[in-house]
């Protein structure tokens, strides 16, 4: 199997890479735009078979590269607060650029079913999940609200990187 889709999370952790966050995800974003890796590279989830890969989300690690960005700790859905430490524009602008050179790197093309967060993996892949939210609301954009609308604001962005 080869890559072919990025999800994209956030840590619900603090604005620093943990050492758990970087077993669960290829990449973290920092608050200030800093990329870790994480300790798997991107290949080792061309298959998940030997049980070495980041397990990021839930039946959907195959073939899936995760970044996730260190924020919303602390964070609730309804009413909507991010917490202590929210999502800020120069984690989501490092994430788009990021993408952007993943995308290009393993010629994954941007689609819905390619390129989404995590909130999207159930509705557009059919994939159950517990629950995740992680993208529905943006702490520096209040006015970008569900899912869909926050990916495809990333994937937009993600499209107009590559054409740079």
């Amino acid at each position: 199997m080869s890559l072919t889709r990025l999800i994209y999370h956030w840590t619900a952790g603090t604005h620093k890479a943990s050492d758990l966050d970087k077993q669960h995800y290829h990449f973290i974003i920092e608050g200030d735009g800093t990329v870790v890796p994480g300790v798997y590279k991107p290949e080792d989830n061309a298959s998940t078979k030997d049980g070495k890969y980041a397990a990021h989300t839930l039946n959907c690690n195959a073939g899936s590269i995760g970044v996730s960005l260190a924020c919303m700790a602390g964070a609730l859905e309804v009413p909507f607060t991010s917490g202590k430490y929210p999502m800020t524009k120069a984690q989501w602008d490092a994430g788009v650029k990021l993408g952007a050179e993943l995308c290009k790197r393993y010629r994954i093309e941007v689609t819905p079913q390619t390129v989404l967060s995590h909130a999207e993996v159930q509705g557009t892949l059919r994939i159950k999940q517990r629950g995740k939210w992680d993208y529905t609301r943006l702490s520096w954009a209040p006015d970008v609200r569900g899912a869909t609308n926050c990916g495809n604001l990333l994937r937009n962005l993600i499209k107009k990187e590559l054409e740079t």
